[in-house]
């Protein structure tokens, strides 16, 4: 009797119809979620695996597609000196750039929280974010121009470089062919060194007014303190101890003039180095004075040569070829740092201003100064963040194209061609060979896919 009491207390067991309510309405949920997703996978299907599988079996034929020649391409790929050098090229890509630019955006996102204007800071380094890489490359492609007047980085080099070295004032200069002559201001002939300096061929000894004449710069090139020499030349004595003399340019505007002649309308040639040589020696150096007079004083007996050294006639400093076959691909590298120095900064920066305020506080009051705390703590507790910056740009690298095709003239093409850039070229180019574009678009996959697949997990795991 109590038995079939409780039995009959006990709630009862739900009914069959429930059930097969409750399936298929789990059916339907499942039905609609498909429909949701379809289209992304549709997508992915058409935008991404196609074009795997496509490539792939690409990759089997030759370049005209018609005839199977299995791993014969892959073979080839590695044979190929152009092939090779991309690879090299790519492996100094992912090494040098990712590092770069994960330790700036680690030193700038901890420099930047001292900053009282840290958002403007911020929004200014992350701006090149916005330029496309095609505008990026034009700009870079100009900053590195070879000609100062163009390339903003060769005038800066040009700047620097003439303020510590100085530069010469008469490249162009040159002596007209040896004129003979003695007093009266007529000077002896010069002669052109193997180096590029000039020589008077005669002998000079103390007491003697000597005038070297110049051609090749053209009046408008002269300096602005450049005075007429014929006054120098005409008044000049010299000394028992002393050469005299007078450097100018043997050119009289509008014509007229007799050569090797100092004349009235003939302008000396200012700051011009002059040298005193005995027995191939250099005894004594001076500049020359706006009107180009110089003179050598305390000189012992005997005969002399002037000389005016090769620095007088170097060409100008050019800068720095940045986009030659040695830099190009540090100074594309250059250019990629600029873009993506900002991206970099503003995510480890999220990280860091996540860290536990206790642990810097405690170290402090432990008495760690800053650098003990950015090493001891900082570093350690920003490493997963730092991780993912480091393989998420190791990824973007090893597809960099755009950068490489615009700023690379095409004269250092090859010299700075990564494995993006080389499977268009022979693909497209002007290679048209389908096929080994083909697999090295598999190589390029097959590189990525393992910094891709070690990305999603770390994320997999910190959703954990």
């Amino acid at each position: 009797m109590t038995a079939t009491l409780v039995k009959e207390a006990s709630p009862p067991a739900p009914s069959h119809p429930d059930r097969a309510r409750r399936r298929r309405l789990r059916r339907r949920g499942r039905i609609v979620a498909v429909l949701f997703v379809l289209p992304a996978l549709l997508l992915l299907g058409a935008l991404v695996v196609y074009p795997v599988l496509f490539s792939v079996g690409r990759s089997l034929f030759d370049a005209s597609g018609t005839r199977f020649v299995g791993g014969e391409n892959y073979t080839e790929m590695f044979r190929d000196p152009a092939t090779l050098k991309a690879v090299r090229n790519t492996a100094i890509w992912v090494v040098i750039a990712p590092t770069l630019l994960t330790g700036l955006g680690l030193i700038l996102a901890v420099l930047v929280e001292k900053v009282r204007w840290a958002t403007a800071f911020k929004l200014l380094l992350f701006m090149p974010m916005a330029v496309s890489f095609l505008a990026a490359g034009i700009i870079f492609r100009l900053a590195y121009d070879d000609d100062p007047d163009k390339g903003v980085l060769n005038a800066a080099a040009v700047t620097v470089h003439d303020a510590f070295k100085g530069s010469s004032s008469y490249p162009t200069a040159r002596a007209r062919e040896a004129v003979g002559g003695g007093g009266g201001g007529a000077g002896p002939g010069l002669t052109k060194e193997a180096d590029g300096a000039y020589t008077t061929g005669a002998d000079l000894s103390p007491g003697t007014v000597t005038a070297l004449g110049l051609v090749g710069v053209a009046p408008k090139d002269l300096p602005d303190d450049a005075a007429p020499a014929h006054p120098a030349a005409t008044r000049q004595e010299a000394g028992v101890d002393e050469v005299r003399g007078v450097v100018y340019l043997d050119f009289t505007p509008g014509g007229g003039g007799e050569p090797g002649v100092v004349d009235r309308q003939e302008s000396g040639l200012p700051g011009m180095t002059v040298e005193a040589v005995r027995d191939g020696r250099t005894v004594a150096s001076t500049t020359t004075a706006a009107d180009g007079s110089f003179r050598f004083t305390g000189l012992d007996g005997g005969s002399y040569a002037v000389k005016l050294p090769a620095a007088n006639f170097a060409p100008p400093y050019d800068g720095i070829s940045w986009l030659g076959p040695t830099l190009v691909t540090p100074a594309i590298i250059g250019s990629y740092l600029w873009i993506w120095t900002g991206f970099a900064m503003v995510l480890i920066g999220a990280g860091l201003s996540a860290l536990p305020r206790d642990a810097l506080e405690a170290a402090r009051m432990d008495g760690a100064n800053e650098w003990q705390i950015f090493r001891r703590i900082t570093v350690p507790l920003l490493a997963p963040v730092l991780t993912v910056v480091f393989v998420t740009l190791v990824i973007n690298v090893m597809k960099v194209f755009d950068l490489v095709y615009i700023i690379a003239p095409g004269p250092v093409q090859e010299d700075a061609t990564v494995l993006a850039t080389q499977m268009w070229l022979v693909s497209f180019g002007g290679g048209n060979d389908q096929g080994m574009g083909s697999a090295l678009g598999v190589l390029l996959l097959l590189l990525v896919v393992p910094a891709m697949v070690f990305n999603v997990r770390r994320f997999r795991r910190s959703q954990r």
